[in-house]
């Protein structure tokens, strides 16, 4: 039985640089990787998604081992394990919302001038959590509610739990892991309890920055081991959820 270690990204950057990792989130996932050399992890494999901000999250954590004399694999690109491409939904379906919903336009007017006036000052509150547009528009594309042309919801669902049959193929009794984002971590601890309707967007939104999920894979079963850990960021100033 495999070891599943899935990993969520550092703390990111402001809106208008979402993709990258703030010196919080770099700083987040060194403590994860000092952490996993702490408790002797060797990892056999490791991966990422193509995001910017999951791979700065396993270089650190692949510095910390280098740092420590020790092995880390290569961190192989898998885009299976990419978040689902909220730009895109912002773009596609924001337009519609507004035309349909007028609080929704003041709403989302009101978002987008919070966001330029706190551009490049990472920590306002509108670049660290969900407005009342951002659920809207979130929930629109679960739903289905309006024309989109993007991965829809079930898409997205299904290509991220084809994982499973990929690192079934994995070497058996290792330790795996994975830079990923929340939303896929959400996915797979729904699937370990046979939830595979957008519930699991419940788990993903309380996914902390550079977190580990550990999942046992055996025979593609899944099996929740532990949820959202961090026991590497010991003060509150440290834990971030976005």
């Amino acid at each position: 039985m495999s070891r599943v270690y899935l990993v969520r990204h550092g703390q990111a950057g402001t809106r208008k640089a979402y993709d990258s990792l703030s010196d919080l989130g770099k700083l987040q996932a060194r403590l994860l990787g000092e952490y996993f050399v702490s408790e002797g992890l060797q990892f056999s494999a490791a991966y990422r998604g193509a995001m910017v901000r999951q791979a700065q999250t396993g270089a650190e954590v692949q510095a910390a081992y280098h740092d420590a004399g020790l092995p880390f694999p290569e961190i192989e690109l898998e885009n299976r394990w990419n978040e689902f491409d909220l730009d895109h939904i912002y773009k596609a379906l924001a337009p519609q919302l507004a035309a349909a919903d007028p609080q929704f336009q003041r709403d989302y007017e009101e978002m987008a001038a919070l966001a330029r006036a706190a551009a490049d000052q990472h920590g306002a509150g509108v670049n660290r959590r969900w407005m009342p547009c951002d659920i809207k528009i979130v929930e629109a594309w679960l739903r289905a509610t309006h024309p989109y042309d993007g991965e829809s919801w079930q898409t997205f669902r299904s290509r991220v739990a084809d994982n499973k049959s990929h690192l079934g193929r994995a070497e058996k009794d290792a330790d795996i892991v994975i830079f990923t984002s929340a939303t896929p971590i959400g996915v797979w601890a729904a699937l370990t309890m046979d939830v595979v309707d957008e519930r699991a967007m419940k788990l993903a939104g309380v996914v902390q920055n550079a977190s580990y999920t550990v999942i046992r894979l055996h025979d593609e079963q899944l099996r929740l081991h532990t949820f959202n850990a961090v026991p590497h960021l010991t003060s509150a100033d440290l834990r971030t959820y976005r």
